[in-house]
């Protein structure tokens, strides 16, 4: 079940600008899903633009309106993203939309687990199953876990079939608050959160 609430703090003027959205990959994240879901809610053809981090964006991105990032409410350092950043980001837009199902995952269901690999997020879904060690986002663990550098990751469902992997366990949907961040030039930011 898929949802939104409203446009958050959105100001007109200011989404209507935006055609470029930066988000976290590769491909298959909650982020770049909820990214597209943005763009379709306004009928817009925009542009999404997949990075290892999802600050990785503020290195390439316009300051000039028509870019924005995309970050969710349990990003690790959404804080600093906002914080460190107030010069030029404006936190424009909020809306919640179910992730994909997250999943626990692995190459076959006869392995033993003892180690898992996942985003820091969802980590505290396999707590005290295996030793977890971290990625960047759900689909650079699934890339791993199908690489063989672990037995098991925490991921999405469509990660998980993009890898070939087979679904150990389902958590299912989370309802999630996503965060768009548009770029401004350095002084045309309200400077209030």
């Amino acid at each position: 079940m898929s949802h939104t609430t409203g446009h958050g703090t959105g100001r007109d003027g200011t989404l209507s600008e935006v055609t470029t959205i930066h988000t976290l990959g590769p491909t298959g994240t909650n982020l770049e899903k909820a990214a597209h879901h943005w763009f379709a809610e306004r009928g817009v053809s925009g542009t999404v633009l997949l990075h290892p981090e999802v600050e990785d964006g503020l290195d390439v991105m316009g300051f000039d309106g028509s870019e924005a990032i995309l970050a969710c409410a349990v990003y690790p350092r959404l804080h600093d993203l906002v914080f460190r950043n107030l010069h030029r980001l404006e936190m424009a837009d909020s809306f919640i939309l179910d992730t994909h199902d997250m999943v626990l995952a692995g190459r076959t269901e006869e392995v033993a687990i003892r180690t898992i690999v996942s985003h820091p997020a969802p980590s505290c879904l396999v707590a005290g199953r295996g030793t977890v060690s971290l990625a960047s986002s759900n689909s650079r663990a699934a890339a791993l876990c199908a690489a063989g550098e672990f037995d098991a990751c925490v991921t999405t469902y469509r990660a998980a079939q993009a890898e070939g992997l087979r679904v150990l366990e389902n958590f299912g949907p989370v309802p999630m608050v996503f965060t768009l961040h548009v770029g401004r030039a350095a002084g045309a930011t309200s400077g209030t959160v």
